[in-house]
């Protein structure tokens, strides 16, 4: 966001995320996302407020941040040599003004045939505990990924593209 010119402060909603494996993926990011943006909303009324989610799914089935590093492992052995989705809800919400804009950006990702001795070597490089899916594009996704097709800073986390063009659609920049 600093790189696009927006002068922003990072505010962590302290909500409950819902974690329903029985929902639509679009429909529980887009509820997470919202949660978070009306919390951090009604205590900065004056502000644009972005909130995001973030899910990686397979198989119609939602990656999430992974427990241990054994269920890493699990998650990057189901996603190698296959393609996934990469979904980010946006919720952008003026609570002054009542304004409000929800987006769903979905990028498809192709991992590389990964076997064990790959997956542990990447396993090396980064902290998968913090990463929904156990992995990151941004830390060392070449070793892992084989083609991203749609927007890459989705699938780091915040597809900012789309978030720019709603945000001056908005007037909010």
């Amino acid at each position: 966001m600093t790189e696009a010119g927006l002068r922003f402060v990072v505010v962590a909603a302290e909500v409950e995320e819902v974690h329903d494996e029985a929902m639509p993926v679009g429909e529980l990011t887009r509820l997470n996302a919202a949660l978070k943006a009306e919390w951090v909303a009604a205590r900065h009324p004056g502000a644009w407020v972005i909130g995001a989610d973030t899910l990686v799914s397979i198989d119609e089935t939602a990656l999430g941040k992974p427990a241990d590093v054994a269920e890493a492992r699990r998650m990057l052995r189901r996603l190698a040599g296959r393609t996934h989705e990469v979904g980010t809800a946006v919720c952008l919400i003026h609570g002054e003004s009542g304004r409000r804009r929800e987006f769903v950006e979905r990028t498809r990702v192709t991992f590389r045939a990964l076997g064990d001795e790959a997956i542990e070597r990447y396993l090396g490089l980064i902290n998968p505990l913090d990463k929904a899916g156990s992995y990151a594009a941004q830390e060392h996704g070449e070793v892992i990924i084989e083609e991203v097709v749609g927007a890459y800073s989705n699938v780091v986390g915040l597809p900012m593209e789309r978030l720019l063009e709603e945000l001056r659609d908005l007037g909010a920049v």
